[in-house]
């Protein structure tokens, strides 16, 4: 049911609120698969060394997680970081996400651009 609500959504929503903003940087909107972009950015967040990246929907999120986002009223979606798994902090918000307009390297450089990792040297 929820592809079917999302699926809708998505199809009557406006390119400046998208149904989810996250879906369209990960798998370009209604697609089942990740996009070739976001898997090569994937790659590269991996290959920075310092950063592991965990894509959660929001009914995979443990109960630490739930409670730091009503805890702080977020709106889904959002990149959140943690220090071993504790100490969130709020890296990407729901508007951030929508402004990459579904291009996985505008989201990644968000994240240069917040001092969440660089790129190796080899790059």
């Amino acid at each position: 049911m929820g592809k079917l609500n999302y699926g809708y959504r998505k199809i009557t929503a406006s390119k400046d609120k998208p149904a989810c903003a996250a879906c369209d940087i990960t798998h370009g909107g209604l697609h089942l698969d990740e996009t070739v972009e976001w898997k090569k950015v994937k790659e590269e967040i991996a290959s920075s060394g310092n950063v592991e990246l965990k894509q959660l929907h929001r009914d995979e999120m443990g109960p630490e997680i739930k409670q730091f986002v009503e805890a702080k009223g977020l709106r889904y979606p959002m990149v959140l970081a943690s220090d071993q798994g504790t100490d969130y902090r709020l890296v990407l918000n729901n508007d951030e996400l929508t402004a990459c307009g579904g291009n996985a390297q505008q989201f990644v450089q968000k994240l240069r651009d917040k001092g969440v990792f660089s790129a190796p040297a080899s790059l």
